[in-house]
């Protein structure tokens, strides 16, 4: 871990930054606290108006983080989460992240001029593992700057790297002004794991969040995954987990 930060602030000094140490892990102490932790999601392509419009209704009552949702019901779901506590959450660059960064700023600029109040990106996979860390550093840089004062999430996509590239991409991410690295889109080959959540804690520190999403659908393992440095977990089986929490109590 250190070895590869070494190695990639020595590439590029002019963007890594001094190490932050880690935070204590969330523990929260009941439902309520939980909801807040998470991103209640829906990104399936299937999805209707209809389904946003519950979801984002079900993250007010939830009292949840954000509601998650595709680029396509931004305006209209930003109007139902106003003054609700739960932000807007849009992703861009879904779920494979090969559109090109302008493509990516553009999205991430137009959701936020609808009312996205975070934004979760998918960086460019195939740029990391070739090792194109520049070309990633700065597409990651010019949706930071497009989408101004939003929280940015980038979803590196773990299930396809290497734990090297991980290290890689979270520490890349971190630099270029990321509020959070996020372990998968939930349509990989796989989702978020316990390892991959505290292997990207130690990696990015205190520099950044840590996001878990991809699979979550107990109480067990939002937990664990808060346990291992999560410090949001995204997820679309938020009641049964919420309810989960209120009868283990």
């Amino acid at each position: 871990m250190d070895a590869e930060r070494s190695r990639l602030s020595a590439r590029f000094p002019e963007i890594a930054k001094t190490p932050v140490p880690p935070p204590a892990p969330r523990r929260p102490s009941c439902a309520e606290e939980l909801g807040a932790l998470i991103d209640h999601t829906l990104l399936k392509p299937e999805a209707t108006w209809r389904d946003a419009e519950e979801t984002c209704l079900e993250a007010i009552a939830m009292r949840c983080a954000a509601a998650c949702l595709a680029p396509r019901f931004a305006k209209r779901a930003g109007a139902i989460l106003r003054g609700s506590g739960v932000r807007l959450c849009v992703v861009v660059g879904f779920p494979h992240g090969n559109e090109t960064p302008e493509q990516k700023a553009f999205s991430a600029a137009q959701a936020t001029a609808q009312g996205a109040q975070e934004i979760d990106m998918v960086l460019s996979i195939g740029a990391l593992r070739e090792g194109e860390f520049l070309a990633v550093y700065e597409e990651i840089q010019g949706v930071r700057a497009a989408a101004q004062d939003a929280l940015l999430k980038v979803i590196l996509e773990t299930a396809a790297l290497t734990d090297q590239e991980k290290v890689q991409g979270a520490l890349l991410a971190a630099w270029a002004g990321a509020d959070y690295v996020k372990t998968s889109t939930g349509f990989g080959a796989g989702g978020a794991t316990v390892r991959d959540v505290a292997l990207l804690r130690t990696a990015v520190g205190g520099l950044s969040g840590v996001k878990a999403s991809g699979g979550i659908r107990s109480l067990e393992d939002a937990l664990a995954m808060l346990e291992a440095g999560a410090s949001r977990l995204g997820m679309s089986a938020t009641r049964q987990v919420l309810v989960r929490y209120e009868e283990a109590r």
